[in-house]
């Protein structure tokens, strides 16, 4: 019964669309229709757990976390764990280096091991604490041997002046440590006591506020009385330890006996012996080795001989033990330690031992086939017929010897095109002249000159005269700059030689951003020799998780172990006597190999020389230090980067270079070498990626000028200088300084000018512009061998850095 007001639907009403639910958790749970995939059952799990269990379960995370710091701080320096590596770094050449070892080696109750060979360096064992500690000094102004023990340390002790802190030198080594990354460090600072008391007072106060900003949250230890060098043994074995990414998943250990048994072949390579203790991972003897600064090997067994820094010693007959301090002194190279007491852990196996190699070897024949198809032939026949061109041959001359003879404009294309690979640049062909070339060689003269005949007085005007030529190089380097800086990537058109031809290995494109760019297009040889991921990110994280989960056989963190390293130069050993530190990192698979390795830097603020792209600079990448020319390009989310020929100060760019492959993270220091053999840090960063399909595209952007102006067309003259070169390039687009956009319709007579249509009415000070790419590789120039650079703690090096921090 329906009431006689009630609104009663007709035949036409409105029929409204079902609503979709979409893709959220109630619309999947019902098309599912009750099936719950696998990985979405943990999530529902925590979902539903109750308010306390989710309690219960942060308490028990954070109460784990806390067991691991204190675990890993009991472990380091106690019995089953390595000593304490502390290295002691004076920021200062007044900082009393000598008198912090004389009061650390004066602790009560404790055994010093003095160790001759390494000048500073001794181990302190404490019973009554059950922690040992291994102090290394490293060497005023060896920036290698500062960055090499960094790598290692477990706590860096800093040795502060009382009245300056740290000077110019201090303030350098710190930009680097800081750069690679620090590990635990304390702020010690000896001496002051000379000073009267309003001073003492005035000069801690200053000291602590240069502190503040340096290291924030940082404690100052004062080191003068035996007390407070106790207090700061405490606060080393107690404090917590950051951790550095690039050591935690390798194994590494620093040499504490080395010795060296030359090879049946020869005296200069032979087996390294290497004594020490292992850290951050378990030690596999079939992985590969590298020494820092010398390249990469392979093991051949691995032995256990007794612990030099044992806290619990073995008591030999006919001697007394003493319970004051006793002071021992070890051997240089370990060749007294017991040869029967020596165990051999493990040998490696040649079936599961990593090979080194680090190039893959090219075939040339890869490709070819052994026998041409009727379809194949039929095409070669016609493609000779095609290309088939007169040549004037010598009378007698057969068809074969006719098919080699090259007319004299192919060689001169050809010539065009391989000198258009080697230059750099295009504009350092007008700063190259045959005068700069016989300079070049009257220097090489003169400096072999200088090598066989005796200085006198009087030729101190021509050294003078040298370092005027090098100011002159410099000053051309500004002047580069500079002109890129201003018309970025513009060069003018040579005259003698067709435009076609000088540029012909570039293209254009219609947008630098969305225009394809096949990545395995037009490969260099040096391609071939590279090792290449089919997803690097996906291996790299498959290594990472089978260091965390498996456990892998071989010599455990805090043993002391003898390593057999194969196939060494007497070099190694010769570095390690005369002080150097030699430090060993395990490598993880494929660690060894070369491919295309990518950093992401920017320019340090205490360096302003100009560097080119494809330089000579000095890397140190994680635990690697190599030689390598790069490029620099920008730092850009697209698939195509852009070449920059300088490095710039005012933004982040990506370091392209050949190099072994390193599993990020990493940090990475580019160092450039001066003429005197000081290092320059001019950059800092991380690894980005290994990557070889990375397009880095060179620009060129020719120039011209409009000669006539009409409405929307125009004639433009100086871009190019012949009618064939305007004819070649017509299909390019042009562009404007002022935002116009146009094309070329045709030329004008036989000088290079053309007509070209533009979106818009030119104005008469605009400038037209063509964009020509082509893509550009780094130079293969990988040398591990890095020369020594010259110690910063002398005058002159101090005072340059001086001179450069004032700019």
């Amino acid at each position: 019964m329906v009431a006689a007001g009630a609104h009663r639907p007709g035949p036409l009403k409105q029929q409204n669309k079902a609503h979709k639910g979409g893709k959220h958790s109630g619309a999947s749970q019902r098309r599912a229709g009750g099936r719950v995939s696998v990985k979405a059952q943990p999530r529902r799990r925590l979902r539903d757990l109750s308010r306390v269990d989710r309690r219960h379960q942060a308490l028990q995370l954070r109460r784990q976390r806390k067991e691991a710091v204190l675990a890993e701080k009991r472990s380091l320096g106690s019995r089953d764990g390595p000593p304490h590596l502390v290295v002691l770094v004076p920021l200062h050449s007044r900082a009393a280096a000598h008198d912090t070892l004389r009061l650390l080696q004066s602790q009560d109750s404790a055994v010093v091991h003095v160790d001759e060979g390494r000048a500073g360096g001794f181990a302190l064992l404490c019973p009554r604490l059950k922690q040992r500690w291994r102090f290394v000094t490293a060497q005023a102004g060896d920036l290698h041997a500062v960055l090499d023990l960094a790598k290692v340390a477990d706590s860096l002790l800093f040795i502060l002046d009382p009245a300056d802190g740290w000077d110019s030198a201090g303030e350098y080594c710190l930009s680097c440590l800081f750069a690679q990354g620090l590990p635990s460090y304390v702020l010690a600072v000896p001496g002051g006591t000379d000073f009267p008391p309003k001073k003492r007072i005035d000069a801690r106060k200053k000291l602590a506020k240069a502190i503040e900003k340096r290291f924030p949250e940082a404690k100052l230890f004062p080191l003068n009385t035996e007390q407070e060098s106790s207090l700061l043994l405490r606060h080393l074995a107690t404090q917590k330890q950051r951790h550095l990414a690039f050591r935690d998943r390798r194994a590494h250990l620093l040499a504490y006996a080395a010795e060296f048994v030359p090879g049946q072949e020869s005296d200069l390579v032979g087996t390294l012996k290497v004594s020490g203790f292992v850290r951050g991972q378990t030690l596999d003897v079939n992985s590969l080795v590298h020494i820092v600064g010398h390249g990469d090997f392979q093991m051949s067994q691995v032995d256990a001989p007794p612990d030099p820094l044992s806290l619990n010693p073995r008591v030999v007959k006919g001697q007394k033990r003493s319970q004051d301090m006793e002071i021992q002194d070890d051997s240089v190279n370990g060749t007294d330690e017991m040869e029967e007491d020596v165990k051999v852990l493990m040998k490696a196996d040649p079936n599961k031992q990593e090979s080194l190699q680090s190039e893959v070897v090219p075939d040339p024949m890869e490709g070819e086939q052994t026998w041409p198809t009727e379809e194949e032939l039929q095409e070669a026949e016609a493609s000779l017929k095609a290309n088939r061109k007169v040549v004037k041959v010598p009378k007698g001359t057969s068809k074969y010897q006719a098919a080699w003879i090259v007319d004299d404009e192919q060689e001169g294309s050809q010539e065009d095109g391989d000198e258009d690979d080697d230059i750099d640049d295009d504009m350092m062909e007008e700063a190259v002249s045959q005068e700069g070339e016989s300079s070049e060689e009257g220097e090489e003269r003169a400096e072999e000159e200088c090598e066989t005949m005796t200085v006198s007085e009087c030729l101190r005007d021509d050294q003078y005269d040298e370092k005027t030529e090098e100011d002159e190089e410099m000053l051309e380097r500004y002047k580069q700059e500079r002109m890129d800086e201003m018309f970025p990537d513009e060069v003018d058109t040579p005259r003698d030689v067709p435009a076609r031809v000088r540029f012909q290995k570039y293209r254009g494109l219609k947008s630098f951003r969305t225009s394809p760019w096949d990545p395995k297009e037009n490969l260099p040889r040096d391609y071939a020799r590279i090792f290449q991921f089919q997803n690097f990110s996906q291996t790299r994280k498959r290594l990472f998780r089978q260091i965390e989960k498996e456990e892998t056989e071989g010599a455990s963190v805090g043993w002391y172990v003898t390593l057999h390293v194969c196939n060494v130069p007497v070099s190694v050993m010769e570095s390690f006597k005369e002080g150097k530190p030699l430090v060993l990192f395990s490598l993880l698979p494929h660690e060894q190999k070369m491919s295309v390795l990518n950093f992401l830097v920017r320019r340090h603020p205490s360096n302003s020389e100009p560097v080119r792209a494809k330089e000579e600079l000095v890397f140190h990448c994680g635990f690697r230090r190599f030689r390598a020319s790069p490029l620099f390009s920008q730092h850009t989310s697209a698939d195509k980067h852009k070449l920059e020929r300088f490095l710039r100060p005012d933004a982040a760019l990506v370091v392209t270079v050949y190099a072994p492959i390193t599993f990020p993270p990493a940090s990475v220091l580019l160092f450039k070498q001066r003429s005197n053999g000081m290092h320059d840090l001019i950059a800092t960063g991380s690894l980005l990626s290994v990557d070889p399909d990375r397009i880095v595209i060179k620009r060129l952007v020719l120039s011209g000028h409009p000669f006539k102006i009409f409405s929307k067309t125009a004639v433009v003259r100086y871009m190019f200088f012949n009618r064939e070169d305007v004819m070649w390039f017509k299909p390019v687009e042009l562009r404007t300084k002022w935002g116009r956009r146009g094309h070329i319709k045709e030329p004008l007579g036989t000088h290079g000018h053309m007509k070209c249509h533009f979106d818009g009415q030119l104005k008469s000070q605009d400038t037209v512009l063509l964009n020509l790419y082509k893509r550009v590789f780094p130079k293969w120039t990988f040398d591990t061998h890095v020369p020594e650079p010259v110690p910063w703690m002398r005058s002159e090096s101090v005072l340059t850095v001086q001179e450069v921090e004032m700019d």
